[in-house]
């Protein structure tokens, strides 16, 4: 069976002189949830707006395959993709105060998106919206279909965008760092609340995040981007019990366990910080920042297999040691 979006070689640049995404490679299952991971400024959140057709001005988009459902994305008009994003494709935003207009009421601005894909009387997508504000919890969702968007908190706002993408039932959802700036009671929330939907409504979900312990509780798969790479794809669970790339162990080394780092130990870290890549680049990007690089590592990044389904891109074998990297 086909993925439901099906990503192949894509590549993002703004410029004649640096590409944000270089090659990515992703797919995503009809019930799955995908998580992509890394730290900031490797280019996941650039690749889901690649993909939504969403990319500032000046931004140009290549890729070998970019299908959703069976359908090349490549070569659809903007009206033809304003048609299917939002229906059948949605996408929740990082920062939901200013996805949400200021101007307009939160019931109109949900009840717009039901009109524009399915049409129907602005009564039944008032009537929609508010049933799927009280299903993401949010109470007297009547009352909040008249408010507008600063009269509601962070956490409020969060699950207003989540029922507003709902508002069409797509079969795929892009959640771009859905609980950032968001207390640790709230983001437990709102993940929960992801995971319900998922169960009930068999979502696909590409979940984007630099969080682990997210990783670890919702994800199905897991694709480690660095510099606009995916360096490690795997199922959750054997990059969690085996990750082999040197970046994902790092990521990893950098997540606090309690009860095993003492009180005022150092925390873990990666030294350095994401390189800008420039068009041309050769090698592995990570190479400046790892401990165990050669000088094999500037001139090619080999494609290895740790097993089915487990991939990676870095020329030290399954199941290094640190003694056998030197």
């Amino acid at each position: 069976m086909s993925a439901l979006l099906e990503v192949n070689g894509l590549r993002v640049r703004f410029n004649e002189k640096a590409e944000a995404v270089r090659g990515v490679s992703i797919a995503v299952n009809k019930g799955e949830t995908h998580c992509l991971v890394g730290e900031s400024g490797c280019g996941k959140s650039v690749s889901a707006l690649a993909v939504m057709g969403l990319l500032a001005k000046g931004g140009i988009r290549t890729a070998d395959t970019l299908s959703f459902a069976g359908q090349d994305l490549r070569g659809l008009t903007e009206s033809q993709m304003s048609r299917l994003r939002g229906d059948k494709m949605a996408m929740i935003f990082q920062e939901p105060m200013t996805s949400l207009n200021p101007a307009y009421t939160i019931g109109s601005q949900m009840a717009e998106v039901r009109l524009r894909h399915r049409g129907g009387s602005k009564r039944e997508a008032l009537d929609r919206a508010a049933a799927l504000l009280g299903r993401v919890g949010i109470t007297a969702p009547g009352l909040r279909l008249g408010q507008f968007p600063h009269q509601l908190s962070g956490g409020l706002r969060q699950r207003v965008m989540i029922a507003m993408a709902l508002m069409c039932d797509p079969d795929l959802l892009i959640a771009d760092e859905p609980t950032t700036a968001l207390d640790v009671t709230v983001q437990a929330q709102i993940l929960r609340l992801l995971m319900e939907l998922q169960a009930e409504l068999g979502l696909a979900i590409l979940l984007i995040t630099h969080d682990l312990g997210i990783v670890a509780r919702m994800a199905h798969r897991v694709s480690v981007m660095y510099a606009g790479k995916v360096v490690e794809s795997a199922s959750a669970e054997a990059l969690f019990a085996a990750p082999t790339h040197p970046y994902t162990r790092g990521l990893l080394d950098c997540v606090p366990i309690p009860g095993k780092i003492a009180r005022g130990a150092q925390l873990g870290s990666i030294p350095g910080t994401v390189p800008r890549i420039p068009l041309g680049f050769q090698g592995c990007g990570f190479r400046d920042r790892c401990a165990h690089a050669d000088a094999s590592c500037a001139t090619g990044v080999p494609a290895q297999s740790r097993a089915p389904g487990h991939d990676y891109a870095c020329r030290l074998p399954a199941g290094w040691t640190t003694e056998q990297a030197a």
